[in-house]
């Protein structure tokens, strides 16, 4: 009967701890900005705390502080977490499918946004004209000119 209600409660206590990190992540950047912003409040309570309060106060005002600065970071891991693509370095995979580009053809201004640009100098690629740009397109690299879409010049297998 002892190991019965035992397991009972040691179940029991373990759901919450399970459910709640699904929970618990940071989905919007809203939500960490809302933690920073509360850390930021905790410590200015810190300051005034230790200029004004007496000891306990100070003491009581470090914890709230250790437990924002917990509840920032825990958030924003979290948020990274769930937008890992977004912060993974080199990631110039588009969300489209590979297109065989020729010289001349005007391509979408989703085609060559600022996240696909390749520095030109670090691949010794020729320096270029004021509104053109490198553009990765998977193994491709693309000179287009940014003002009217225009592909220029096209390096086929450039990082095969």
């Amino acid at each position: 009967m002892k190991k019965l209600f035992l397991t009972a409660v040691l179940t029991a206590s373990a759901l919450p701890a399970v459910m709640a990190p699904s929970a618990a992540f940071a989905q919007s950047r809203g939500e960490v900005r809302d933690s920073y912003r509360d850390l930021q409040e905790e410590r200015h309570d810190l300051r005034q705390a230790e200029r004004y309060g007496g000891r306990r106060d100070v003491r009581e005002e470090r914890r709230d502080v250790r437990q924002a600065e917990r509840e920032y970071g825990k958030d924003l891991r979290d948020y990274r977490r769930s937008h890992r693509d977004v912060y993974r370095r080199g990631e110039w995979r588009a969300p489209f499918a590979y297109r065989n580009w020729r010289d001349g053809a005007y391509i979408d201004r989703s085609y060559y946004g600022s996240r696909y640009y390749v520095d030109g100098n670090r691949y010794r690629l020729p320096p270029v004209g004021r509104s053109l740009r490198y553009v990765r397109h998977y193994d491709d690299v693309l000179l287009v000119n940014t003002r009217s879409g225009r592909v220029v010049r096209v390096y086929r297998n450039f990082f095969w």
